[in-house]
């Protein structure tokens, strides 16, 4: 089978064994997958938690139909639609486990659903298992923009937040994310970002804080959090470090926590991926969250996909037709 596998000097499309079906997975062809930045330090031999390496498949999404089904497999069938996240995701085939999976929905297309697994079970994780959010809470996305931001802001207001918050340092982007939820944006380039989150919530601070950024933006997000709300960190795209006001920190009584799929063990993924799947694809079928499609790419032009997407222009999800 045709696959994109890392190589030293970026990836290269290669021939790979397509995978044997195993008891408690699936055989899945293909139809789309889609781009995550995690894939760019793959790219040339990097690791992403337990998966990658010099030779090694890259990607981790993907949408497409089940052409086979393992022994102690009950809940799918031959023929089924699903999409998942998953290490070797961009080849034709690929095994995935039976219960890290979803439903495509009939309404959606394989690129539309090949941008969502991600998204899914980063941000219920997120918001829900470990942010608490209770309805009629003010909640605020710093780094909205990207993907995963879209999709929080979403199913913040789908499961009842009274109000969304969302910045990025895009102008163009911060004008279309009233779109994708949020009440009010911010520009975290401002120097006085900080006090426009405040000034929006009468200086109470948000609930709760999704945050892709961390590193030299940390102090000023804990400054607009509420006494005793909560951090969730997802991301460290502004830099993974930084310093910390710890007196800032212990004064508001913030909950601050971390979160990643790269330490969790298959049954925890299990339960996060199923938590999501239960509680997003019936928002999915009634077209309540969703995630833009930037540019889709024939599969075989994969390195003008990565090109696109190292030059952080895009908005929505980059994807890749087989």
């Amino acid at each position: 089978m045709k696959s994109i596998l890392s190589g030293e000097n970026g990836a290269v499309l290669g021939e790979l064994e397509k995978p044997q079906v195993m008891s408690g997975h699936v055989v899945v062809k293909v139809k789309a997958c889609a781009l995550n930045r995690a894939d760019l330090n793959m790219l040339t031999g990097g690791t992403h938690g337990f998966v990658g390496g010099l030779g090694f498949p890259v990607g981790v999404e993907w949408a497409g139909e089940i052409i086979e089904v393992g022994e102690n497999v009950t809940e799918w069938s031959v023929g089924e639609r699903v999409m998942g996240a998953g290490p070797g995701a961009f080849s034709e085939y690929t095994l995935a486990n039976a219960q890290w999976i979803y439903p495509v929905p009939g309404n959606l297309t394989d690129e539309q659903a090949a941008a969502l697994p991600v998204a899914l079970q980063t941000v219920h994780d997120a918001i829900v298992s470990n942010g608490q959010l209770q309805a009629e809470q003010t909640v605020l996305v710093v780094g909205a923009s990207s993907a995963v931001g879209l999709m929080a802001m979403q199913v913040a207001r789908y499961l009842g937040a009274k109000r969304v918050i969302g910045t990025s340092t895009h102008a163009e982007k911060l004008m279309k994310l009233s779109e994708y939820g949020a009440d009010a944006v911010v520009n975290t380039k401002d120097e006085d970002w900080a006090k426009q989150v405040l000034k929006l919530t009468k200086r109470k601070g948000v609930d709760l804080v999704i945050d892709f950024l961390a590193g030299p933006l940390f102090n000023q997000t804990m400054s607009v959090t509420k006494i005793a709300g909560t951090v969730v960190n997802v991301g460290r795209m502004a830099g993974e470090v930084g310093e910390i006001d710890f007196d800032q920190h212990s004064m508001r009584r913030i909950n601050y926590k971390g979160v990643s799929f790269r330490t969790r063990n298959p049954d925890e993924i299990r339960d996060v991926i199923q938590k999501a799947s239960a509680e997003l694809v019936p928002a999915l079928e009634s077209n309540h969250i969703s995630i833009p499609i930037d540019a889709v790419y024939p599969f075989e032009q994969f390195n003008d996909a990565f090109s696109r997407m190292k030059e952080n222009r895009h908005f929505g999800k980059i994807i890749l037709k087989l």
